[in-house]
This record gives C-alpha cells, sequence and structure tokens, in this order.
C-alpha cells in the first residue's frame, strides 16, 4: 500500500470532556496525529468530512460520506466513525466499486487511558493492506464484512450476522 486515505467522521474515537459536568463533544481527529508518532511507512491523506456522532446521523450526512469516498482517488480508505452507526453507513458504501472500505472507531474516547481507538486503528490498517475490494468494518479485533455484522450492545462488541 503506497496510499491511505482517511476520511473522519466524528463518533467516540474523537470525544474530549467537554464541560466540568463530564459531557463529552465530538474533538479533533486524533488518527492524524497517532499515525505520525508510529511513523508509518505509507503516504496518508486526511480529511475530516464532518463531526457527528453516529447517533446523530442522518441520511444526508451518510450521502456526505458516501461522496467523500467516491471523490477519493486513493484505492485504500480508512473511516473513522461512531460505531452505533456504523454498520448503516457501511450499507451506504456497498455499491462502491474499485476500492478497499474499512470502517473503525473506538467504544471509548482515544483521550481515555484505557481505550480500544488505537487497537481498532492498528487492526484496519492491517486489515485494509490483504483485504479484497470491498467495505469491512474492523472492531473488536476482528474484519467483518460491511453487511454482515451488527454492533451487540448489550454484549459492548461486535459480531458476524448467522
Amino acid at each position: 500500500m503506497d496510499e491511505l486515505a482517511i476520511l473522519t467522521t466524528g463518533g467516540t474515537i474523537d470525544k474530549v470532556y467537554f464541560d466540568a459536568e463530564s459531557e463529552f463533544q465530538v474533538g479533533h481527529p486524533v488518527i492524524e496525529d497517532l499515525l505520525q508518532r508510529m511513523n508509518v511507512g505509507f503516504t496518508v491523506s486526511m480529511r475530516q468530512v464532518m463531526r457527528v456522532d453516529s447517533l446523530d446521523m442522518t441520511d444526508e450526512h451518510r450521502k456526505v460520506i458516501q461522496q467523500a469516498v467516491l471523490d477519493v482517488n486513493a484505492e485504500h480508505i480508512l473511516i473513522t466513525h461512531g460505531t452505533d452507526g456504523m454498520v448503516e453507513t457501511a450499507s451506504w458504501l456497498t455499491n462502491i466499486k474499485d476500492k478497499k472500505i474499512i470502517l473503525t472507531g473506538a467504544l471509548q474516547p482515544a483521550a481515555f487511558a484505557e481505550n480500544d481507538a488505537v487497537f481498532n486503528i492498528g487492526c484496519a490498517i492491517g486489515a485494509i493492506q490483504s483485504i479484497s475490494d470491498g467495505v469491512y468494518i474492523a472492531m473488536n479485533g476482528q474484519i467483518f464484512k460491511g453487511d454482515a455484522v451488527v454492533k451487540n450492545r448489550s454484549k459492548n462488541r461486535f459480531q458476524a450476522l448467522i
């Protein structure tokens, strides 16, 4: 892989404390700084598409994400996204051809000492180098086809559809 295009949309991965009452707000994307610190051996281009919690995403937001993916010239596209709406957004991207698209996020904000953000990003970047064209979700140490996964809210993890 020579180039990885990253599109950020918001979600828990980028949440930060907003005020003294422990309210959260989606902040600056964490992935660009993380990849610079990790000294990755490929070109990274990043575009912040929006700062929206996926619980608040609408079809209009998903159309914007879909168009952003279509506008990217790179073959490899990683999208950081909130976990609650990730599967629905993946379904909006399934008809895009000749691209390897992987969505990932976090169940805890990357700003927290104990979080799954770095792990999920690492899994996504490793996977995107070996997957075939299509749409995938990288969460909980697994890679799922975008149309064959659900978020199990009671277990707080993603799982394949049976």
